[in-house]
């Protein structure tokens, strides 16, 4: 017997808990005002955001909806227009979107009010570079950095000196001739800071070109005098005070689980709700632990969240972080464990592959097996061959990942 099912559940009702479906109605300001409302949505989220904004929210609607390709829903009937781009590059898509949604934004007058839709991704798939550098600049720093397994903290603080939509700026155009501003955020981050959501289009943010350009030389990256030019240029735009709420997190996510989890008599390991860092090294310390844990009598379930990055990955890997992650857990496991493991990501898409995650059990992996797949990147099709990859398709939410640890305790 696995628990394979049992998680697989757990997973889905994590990815329920984020969805904006629950989460948007309540928040979303009631009435009507004198002129239009524009909804402006960015992120993996922003299409099932858009749509449930367009449902509850009273009088005329306009705007702008831009997701990852694939992950869109028919807006046609809204009123707001729905772009699809690439991720975690930006593409000529995401250009796009930056262009029309800051044309959008200068048109919102006194009468009118804004929503601001953000989730994880808006940084790539809302792009409108700044004064001096082309997409193919910011192209380059982005994909530098993100094979670099830089955090992506780092990755957002570049994005965002690179940006004329970031750190606050389509904020600042969309309040400028006094427009009513809301903002409402689905966050992926760690710590939930709403300005680090998909670089914080709406929330005024510190620029700091000094550590921008520190990101740069601590990950290699060769910085082009135009690119240096535009991070030094950066100053902060004035952005009108709104109310800004964020309306699912990952530990609500977590949440869910542990009360699904506990109902069902599991014993909870709580073993982080904000995990950062190398998802193989994380993976190998959580081995480590779960073996210590089976000392214990009863069934545990180890769980934690956060986002996980791929050190140094290679062009021709194949493997998100939550794969990176349960192989390196089953590296450190002898096969005669009982341990068992799914790791997810929320938005259906682990790294770029077409897998939300995997599952695997101590008994099907050979330690040797799983360290050649870490040494060359292709956790992908380690994992597809024994059967274990997780494909949720789109999700339309995003609160990054879940990371559940089945363990038989001694006595079982």
């Amino acid at each position: 017997m696995t628990y394979r099912t049992v998680l697989t559940d757990y997973f889905a009702a994590a990815i329920a808990a984020a969805s904006p479906r629950l989460a948007l109605p309540p928040a979303l300001p009631k009435g009507l005002v004198k002129g239009k409302t524009y909804v402006l949505a960015y992120g993996k989220a922003a299409a099932e955001m858009a749509l449930v904004a367009a449902e509850t929210l009273d009088g005329p609607i306009t705007g702008l909806a831009v997701t990852r390709h694939g992950h869109g829903v028919d807006l046609s009937q809204t009123g707001i227009e729905l772009i699809e781009a690439r991720h975690p590059v930006p593409d000529d898509y995401s250009l796009q979107a930056g262009t029309k949604m800051l044309d959008l934004a200068a048109t919102a007058g006194p009468d009118d009010r804004v929503i601001f839709l953000a989730s994880g991704g808006g940084s790539a798939l809302l792009c409108a570079p700044a004064d001096g550098i082309s997409l193919a600049e910011k192209q380059a720093m982005t994909d530098a950095l993100v094979r670099s397994g830089a955090p992506i903290q780092d990755i957002n603080l570049v994005r965002r000196h690179l940006s004329r939509v970031k750190g606050g700026r389509l904020a600042a155009l969309a309040g400028a001739r006094g427009a009513e501003l809301y903002t409402y955020v689905i966050s992926d981050v760690a710590g939930d800071d709403p300005a680090l959501v998909a670089s914080g289009p709406s929330i005024a943010s510190t620029f700091y070109p000094d550590g921008a350009l520190s990101v740069l030389r601590a990950a290699s990256v060769d910085v082009p005098e135009a690119v240096r030019a535009a991070i030094l240029a950066n100053e902060p735009s004035p952005v009108p005070t709104h109310p800004v709420k964020v309306i699912a997190t990952n530990g609500d996510a977590l949440a869910a689980v542990e009360a699904r989890a506990r109902a069902d008599g599991w014993n909870i390991i709580d073993a982080g709700k904000a995990l950062t860092g190398d998802a193989a090294s994380c993976g190998k310390a959580h081995a480590l632990r779960a073996q210590l844990v089976a000392r214990s009598p009863g069934r545990h379930l180890m769980i934690s969240g956060g986002e996980l990055t791929v050190t140094k990955a290679r062009k021709d890997g194949q493997g998100g972080p939550n794969l990176e992650y349960l192989v390196g857990l089953m590296s450190a496991l002898p096969r005669t464990a009982k341990i068992e493991a799914l790791a997810g990501d929320t938005d259906g898409i682990d790294g770029t592959q077409d897998n939300a995650g995997g599952y695997l059990h101590a008994s099907w992996v050979p330690q040797d097996e799983a360290l050649h797949a870490l040494d060359s990147n292709r956790t992908y099709p380690l994992v597809e061959r024994f059967g274990g990859l997780i494909m949720t398709g789109p999700t339309r939410t995003n609160v990054n990942d879940i990371r559940l640890i089945a363990i038989e305790g001694a006595s079982t």
